[in-house]
């Protein structure tokens, strides 16, 4: 494989990216899903790819045309090899931004806006496995044969994303499940897509029914809307210029504090399994299995609290950095589908539809039952958005919460926001997500059904014996206020 090779494929990946956005403007039950085109790209990438194309092809006999596209369907095999590559790189990248540009709020601020909103998502997320390990050891193992490690990809497939399956596919080989790294973007993929779905109709339902405080009627969206674009007459600023380019381009800057947030990842993660390797790696060996990417977010985060130390933090724009962390998903997401296998999904079809009915069961549940109770104001607001990072990812919470709240009047962002600061390094892959395999590997799935079932019950708990007990937010109701005088609205989505 050649380094023009290598060129050419991330140039035909940004082609088949643009092809879907062609097909998200142009084919309108995709605009009615809010697919994004990613996910379009992938799927149209996966069906001229060997796993589809290549099978019809195999059809038709044997000769130098049908070998070809049964190897590497209409790309080729290099370039099919340069994408699968490509998924365990880019995900480091979308974790090292996380935090880069983020303004560390206030722990009591934190505390009593998010704190709902944390009970909930750790509902969601410790849900999950509990649901899945369940599956695992009392189903799938025994009646399927499956290792018990498929009773992680709820969570790593649901609230993970897209991002994180594939960023387990290595972790996967690795522990000797690699249909696992399939499987779970698979579930990512029906995570998001039911995510979408389930996530409008049940805003529908709760405008039709007067579960809403902002929208009261249902509204048609305007064709830009749809399309996924914004109208000629719209002015919003991608990202801010934080150097002058005659120095630095501002991008090249930020591309420049995600590398060094990688590479302080790098050292950390190495460190930490060589410590594991003088110390006790011939007794337990877990920290081998952990991938990059949650130690790269913790680089980001050191990175962030260094530029904030100094002063500098002003040349980070967290808008740039949503910008650079999108290029890197979106190019992820085609990469990760195109190269998915069919036919692992297919030898474990029974599974999979069980583990994704199993995980969209627990999330509806604690959406229409648990939120209501715990979140004492704009519960739906507010709790649409947990629900759909809980299936897919941050921004499919984003979109639907968007769709509740189109001016942000209620504090559905900010709640969103300050939760995440806290979840996001240890769940949707975080260090527990990223723990979990290598755990149940090592010692068994008891050892993350126990800690996760006790996670749950003390987040239910907490929801309804505490927040429950409050019949008004007035921290939320002073930032409406705010929001109010101010005549503030947030950034689109």
């Amino acid at each position: 494989m050649t380094p023009n090779s290598v060129g050419f494929a991330l140039v035909v990946l940004l082609v088949v990216l643009f092809v879907g956005k062609v097909v998200r403007m142009r084919v309108r039950w995709t605009q009615n899903l809010f697919l994004p085109s990613s996910i379009i790209a992938g799927t149209l990438a996966l069906l001229l790819g060997p796993e589809v194309l290549g099978t019809i092809a195999s059809w038709f006999g044997e000769n130098t045309a049908t070998e070809y596209l049964q190897a590497g369907g209409l790309f080729g095999e290099d370039m099919l090899s340069v994408w699968k590559t490509l998924p365990g790189l880019l995900i480091s990248v979308v974790f090292a931004t996380l935090f880069l540009g983020q303004k560390l709020p206030k722990p009591k601020e934190v505390y009593h806006l998010a704190g709902p909103q944390l009970s909930v998502g750790v509902a969601f997320a410790s849900g999950q496995y509990v649901v899945g390990m369940l599956l695992a050891m009392l189903v799938l193992a025994p009646l399927f044969g499956m290792s018990p490690m498929a009773g992680a990809l709820i969570e790593i497939g649901f609230e993970g994303g897209h991002g994180t399956a594939a960023g387990m596919i290595d972790v996967f080989h690795e522990v000797g499940f690699p249909e696992g790294g399939d499987l779970a973007v698979a579930v990512a993929t029906v995570g998001l897509v039911g995510g979408i779905v389930i996530g409008v109709g049940v805003i529908n339902w709760a405008i039709r029914t007067g579960r809403t405080t902002i929208v009261t009627e249902v509204k048609d969206r305007s064709l830009e809307e749809q399309r996924g674009l914004f109208r000629r007459d719209e002015q919003y600023t991608a990202a801010m210029m934080t150097s002058r380019p005659s120095s630095i381009e501002p991008m090249s800057l930020h591309a420049a504090f995600i590398g060094l947030s990688i590479l302080i990842g790098i050292c950390i993660l190495e460190f930490l399994q060589w410590v594991e390797q003088m110390l006790w790696a011939d007794k337990v060996e877990l920290l081998r299995y952990v991938p990059l990417f949650p130690i790269a977010m913790i680089g980001g985060i050191i990175v962030q609290i260094l530029l904030n130390k100094t002063g500098y933090d002003y040349l980070v724009d967290s808008n740039m950095m949503l910008r650079l962390q999108g290029l890197a998903l979106d190019m992820l997401i085609v990469a990760a589908l195109a190269t998915i296998s069919l036919q692992a999904i297919a030898d474990n079809f029974w599974p999979f539809v069980l583990l994704c009915v199993g995980g969209i069961i627990i999330n509806v549940v604690i959406l229409l039952w648990l939120v209501p109770r715990t979140i004492p104001s704009y519960w739906l607001e507010r709790g649409i958005g947990d629900f759909g990072q809980s299936m897919g990812v941050t921004a499919t919470g984003l979109i639907l919460m968007r769709i509740a709240d189109p001016d942000g009047e209620s504090p559905a962002f900010e709640a969103f926001g300050y939760k995440q600061l806290v979840f996001e390094p240890f769940f949707g892959g975080g260090v527990i997500t990223a723990l979990a395999v290598p755990i149940i590997y090592q010692f068994g799935p008891g050892w993350i059904l126990g800690p996760m079932l006790a996670l749950f019950i003390a987040a239910v708990a907490w929801s309804l014996l505490y927040w429950a007990k409050k019949s008004k937010d007035p921290h939320a109701e002073k930032l409406v206020q705010r929001k109010q005088e101010s005549g503030s609205s947030p950034e689109p989505v």
